[in-house]
């Protein structure tokens, strides 16, 4: 049986690095601004924020990405709800959560109710369901549609499967009419992917020492 959880070790202090795939789970530079130029920015947020928008993402990871969205919702006074659904193949375990988010001195909310094994989750002004998996498998059979994604799996050299033209596929056909997506790769083969399943594909800005990431608005 495939083992469901995260396989990590710690580098440079607090960074999760996983040893399954090789990859940090993180910008080494900073995580928080990564994660703000790469998937709010990239998504045009906060700006598009509405009463039940809902972002989806592939790699849930630390749940970092969804920790600097409610903030950045909160910070936005978006009246309603924020529905968030990511899809991830090995959740954390709480500690391990626990002391990725802790680095940044954030996150206690979600360590609160976080259980290493995903489901869904209720903040008040937020529901956040996390779907443990394999996402070729989990997201074809999802019946929601986001309005903006982020894809968030480690590197496409190291971790193909979770970028491949089939998931692409699955990733438009689950985005609502003018969706976006963003990711931090500019690699071909995902942009070619991304512009065969549908979306109008640029390559904008990275963050850091990514010269180039990956930005799309479904046609």
């Amino acid at each position: 049986m495939q083992d469901q959880h995260a396989d990590l070790e710690w580098r440079d202090g607090d960074v999760p690095v996983s040893t399954r795939f090789d990859d940090p789970y993180f910008s080494l530079e900073n995580g928080l601004d990564e994660t703000r130029h790469v998937f709010l920015a990239g998504n045009g947020l906060p700006e598009r924020f509405c009463d039940g928008f809902h972002v989806g993402e592939l790699g849930f990871g630390t749940g970092l990405n969804f920790v600097v969205t409610l903030a950045a919702w909160r910070a936005a006074g978006t009246a309603g709800v924020l529905r968030f659904t990511s899809f991830e193949a090995y959740p954390m375990s709480v500690p391990e959560m626990a002391r990725a988010l802790g680095a940044f001195g954030i996150g206690d909310e979600l360590v609160a109710v976080w259980n290493g094994r995903g489901g869904r989750f209720d903040f008040g002004d937020a529901t956040l369901e996390v779907i443990a998996g394999d996402a070729r498998a989990t997201l074809p059979a999802w019946q929601g549609a986001a309005d903006a994604w982020f894809l968030d799996g480690f590197s496409p050299a190291k971790n193909p499967e979770l970028w491949d033209a089939k998931l692409m596929q699955s990733v438009a056909d689950h985005t609502a009419a003018n969706g976006t997506v963003a990711t931090y790769t500019a690699a071909g083969f995902v942009r070619r992917g991304l512009d065969a399943a549908g979306f109008d594909v640029s390559r904008v800005s990275g963050y850091g020492r990514k010269r180039h990431m990956t930005v799309g608005t479904k046609r």
